[in-house]
């Protein structure tokens, strides 16, 4: 079972002006492929090629590195795409995920200076995530394909909402300007998904 690139679930365009189009070509059609690519190169033949996504990211500690990086790549990439959508005029979230932030971090301002931070004092390239943990929800991030799910994950836990720090995900249109691009994503967060999976960690 070799694993595929799944397609986007809206148009290329579609997360203009804050994302653009031509990163977002890229960054789908090229990086993510390319995980792809390398991790079903990674597991041909080996004890891993029929295991899930799921479970390769469970184990990525006791795994080669190159599994451990493109299946993290892959898992992280298809979270991203389904965590955008779409700018609607509201980038808010409402009901129980709003509560919760709410709850966690005194207001949803707080809850995105602080997310933000993770996101912009990542060393080199990772990820900004909002976990789920014993009930509650956290913010942490992590190096590189690193994930909450893997073992090897400093903080551990169920994500809910991860933003992509690699350069490749900003640097045509905001180039050294991380923050800038934290600011701009919260205008494409997919906040049904992410009540969804809030809904579904519990």
């Amino acid at each position: 079972m070799s694993f595929t690139l799944p397609a986007l679930p809206y148009a290329l365009d579609a997360l203009e002006p804050f994302i653009d189009a031509t990163t977002m070509q890229i960054h789908h059609g090229k990086h993510h492929q390319a995980y792809v690519d390398n991790l079903n190169k990674a597991i041909a033949g080996t004890p891993n090629e029929g295991k899930t996504l799921e479970e390769l990211v469970a184990v990525a500690g006791t795994i080669s590195p190159a599994v451990r990086n493109n299946g993290g790549g892959h898992w992280n990439h298809t979270f991203f795409w389904e965590s955008l959508a779409p700018h609607t005029g509201s980038s808010l979230p409402t009901g129980a995920i709003a509560d919760a932030i709410t709850a966690a971090f005194g207001s949803f301002d707080v809850f995105k200076e602080k997310f933000a931070a993770a996101g912009a004092t990542r060393f080199g390239s990772g990820w900004a995530w909002l976990i789920v943990k014993d009930g509650k929800l956290e913010i942490s991030s992590t190096p590189n394909q690193d994930n909450p799910l893997m073992d090897v994950a400093e903080v551990k836990g169920t994500p809910i909402l991860g933003v992509d720090v690699w350069e490749h995900a900003y640097y045509l249109k905001y180039q050294n300007r991380r923050p800038e691009y934290l600011g701009a994503i919260w205008n494409v967060i997919n906040w049904a998904k992410v009540a969804e999976r809030f809904a579904a960690s519990k």
